[in-house]
Parts: C-alpha cells; structure tokens; sequence
C-alpha cells in the first residue's frame, strides 16, 4: 500500500467529525472514508481492496481515537 494514501487515510480520519465516527455502523464508516479517500486520490479496485482491508482492521482504533477527541471537548 502507498504511503501517501496510508498517510491520507490518517488525514481524513483527522477531519471526520467525531460524531461521525462513534454514530456511523462499521460498514457505512469504512464507506464514507474510502469515499472521502477517493476524492483525493485515483484509487483502482486493488487499492479500494487492500485500504479497506486496512480500514477494516483499524476501526477499533479509528473509534478509540474518536472517543478521546470527544472527551477532549467535555
């Protein structure tokens, strides 16, 4: 997998609001964040795979991260 886009990925978790990412099913989440991914990127069908894989793995984190931004804010 290209760095760039690991980075990218990272990025556009960044971005997401919080609440978008504690709200949104596992499968809507990796949706909207590959989406948010291909606005940046030309990304073909084995990329698609592998960073959803990637995603996939990482949801637990992705919501961990999230949780802590929401307690930031309380």
């Amino acid at each position: 997998m290209n760095y760039s886009i690991l980075r990218q990925f990272w990025s556009v978790v960044e971005a997401t609001q919080t609440v978008t990412l504690m709200a949104l099913d596992d499968t809507k989440l990796v949706e909207q964040l590959i989406d948010r991914l291909r606005q940046q990127y030309s990304l073909n069908s084995d990329q698609i795979d592998t960073i959803t894989v990637y995603i996939r793995s990482r949801l637990p984190l992705v919501r961990d991260l999230a949780q802590a931004r929401q307690l930031e804010y309380v």
